[in-house]
């Protein structure tokens, strides 16, 4: 095997680079996203990581897919609308390609959320991306996905790139524009769903995340999932204020 190279992005668990793969821990829900990722590249998607099995320390082997990824603060060239738009866009095509397999008895990670429309990635975000020359180029760590309604994985690509969240970071952009962002990325989505029915389930999903990070905080000891949890409860009060305007 060549030499290991610490990734930055995903999730909390150790990600290597080891030529053109990726390596990181695998578990039950593995078998799940590998046949998701096999289902998404069959379908002709190519801005997803290939899935090749596990290797000799059982940890899952992914192909590498090449580009930058962002790091907090975001720059300010992710609120470019085209990034907002070719994002939405991914995801509808993920989305469309897993119908058949969200249908499917696999043991996923996370829980599945009614109805049962497709299989949500459910960290569709900017951390979760791969850029190159400042243009959305793909997404990686599908270790979250689980079954679930489509606008489930929708309103959190809304928290992120709208964006919805509380303090969106330097040049993000706020007030009535915002909005004009939601509706720009629904449309890209290509799906009859109202700003109202966005906001309302984003709303809904904070409060479970903020649920989720509470109890990661007390089983981790990081009082910052605390501090994120407090957020998101914020954040989920702010939207169903927003939706009662709609």
């Amino acid at each position: 095997m060549g030499n290991e190279e610490n990734l930055t992005g995903g999730n909390s668990s150790v990600v290597v680079r080891v030529g053109d793969t990726v390596r990181r821990n695998s578990g039950p829900w593995t078998p799940a996203v590998h046949a998701l990722l096999d289902a998404l590249r069959a379908s002709g998607i190519s801005r997803v990581p290939a899935a090749a099995g596990l290797d000799e320390q059982g940890r899952e082997i992914l192909s590498f897919l090449p580009g930058d990824v962002v790091q907090y603060p975001l720059p300010a060239w992710i609120w470019h609308r085209s990034i907002l738009r070719d994002a939405a866009a991914l995801l509808r095509q993920l989305h469309d390609a897993s119908v058949e397999l969200a249908q499917e008895p696999l043991s996923w990670q996370l829980p599945t959320h009614e109805p049962v429309e497709v299989v949500c990635h459910n960290n569709f975000a900017p951390y979760n991306m791969v850029f190159r020359d400042k243009q959305f180029a793909g997404v990686f760590d599908f270790d979250a996905a689980s079954p679930g309604p489509r606008i489930w994985d929708l309103c959190y690509l809304a928290y992120q790139l709208a964006p919805l969240i509380e303090g969106g970071g330097a040049g993000a952009p706020e007030g009535p524009e915002v909005l004009a962002r939601l509706d720009e990325l629904i449309a890209a989505y290509g799906f009859p769903f109202s700003r109202r029915d966005v906001l309302e389930t984003l709303g809904a999903r904070l409060r479970e995340l903020a649920d989720y990070s509470d109890g990661r905080a007390a089983a981790t000891g990081r009082p910052e999932l605390g501090d994120h949890a407090a957020m998101y409860r914020r954040d989920s009060l702010r939207m169903v204020r927003l939706a009662e305007q709609e």
